[in-house]
C-alpha cells in the first residue's frame, strides 16, 4: 500500500502516496481515454507522477476522472474542488468542496538563486538565516498552493502573492493573501515536514 501520509483535515481529504517499485500501475486501467494523447511524450517518471494521482483518486472516488482545462485540472463530474501535486516518488491529491491548494517541493540550496524571482523584501525581513534554505522553500511552496487556488497568466509570485510571517518551528495558520488592485484575498496555511521534503496546503 503506497499511501505514506493522510493529511486529511474537515475542510478536505488530502493524501500523499510513495511510489513503490512493486506497484502496478497500468496506464490503460488508471488513464483517463480523454488523457491519452496529452502523456504520449511523457517522461516515463512524469507519466508514473501522473499515474499516482489516478490511483489515488480511484481509493477515494473510483468514478471520477480528472481532466484539464488546458493545463488546470479539474475533477468530472465536477462536484469537488481539487489540487494535484507531485514530485517524485511522491504525488498528492486534495479532494474538497471549497477552493484548495497543495505543493510538494523538496528541500534544495539551490533556491537561493532564484529568491529575486518570488521573494519580496518582507518576507525576507524573517527568514532565520542559519535556515534560510528551508524558509525559501516554504514560501515557494506556499506560494505555489495559492497560485493552484487563486492563479492567473499576468500575476507574479513575487508581486500578487504575499506569505505573512511565520515560524518553522510552528508552521500552522500561516497567512497568506493574493492580491492586485482589485483583489485582496486572504487564506490560511499549514506545512508538514517529512525526510527532505516540504507539503504545504492552503484552503
Amino acid at each position: 500500500m503506497p499511501l505514506y501520509r493522510d493529511f486529511s483535515d474537515d475542510q478536505a481529504t488530502i493524501l500523499l502516496w510513495k511510489y513503490d517499485e512493486e506497484e502496478e500501475l497500468n496506464p490503460e486501467f488508471l488513464l483517463e481515454k480523454e488523457n491519452m494523447d496529452r502523456v504520449k511524450d511523457y517522461h516515463p517518471t512524469k507519466l508514473k507522477e501522473l499515474l499516482l494521482v489516478r490511483k489515488i483518486l480511484k481509493s477515494v472516488l473510483p468514478d471520477h476522472k480528472i481532466l484539464y482545462n488546458e493545463r488546470i485540472p479539474y475533477l468530472s463530474p465536477n462536484d469537488f474542488e481539487i489540487s494535484v501535486t507531485h514530485s517524485f516518488p511522491f504525488a498528492a491529491l486534495a479532494i474538497s468542496r471549497n477552493k484548495v491548494g497543495i505543493d510538494i517541493e523538496p528541500f534544495n540550496p539551490k533556491i537561493k538563486r532564484i529568491q529575486h524571482k518570488f521573494l519580496q523584501e518582507e518576507e525576507s525581513g524573517f527568514i532565520e538565516k542559519d535556515k534560510e534554505v528551508a524558509y525559501l522553500t516554504v514560501i515557494w511552496s506556499l506560494k505555489e498552493s495559492l497560485y493552484k487556488i487563486h492563479h492567473s497568466n499576468y500575476w507574479s509570485l513575487k508581486k500578487h502573492y504575499e506569505v505573512k510571517p511565520f515560524r518553522l518551528d510552528f508552521p500552522f495558520n500561516i497567512q497568506c493573501r493574493v492580491h492586485d488592485e482589485k483583489v485582496s484575498d486572504l487564506y490560511k496555511a499549514r506545512v508538514e515536514f517529512f525526510e527532505n521534503y516540504c507539503f504545504t496546503i492552503v484552503d
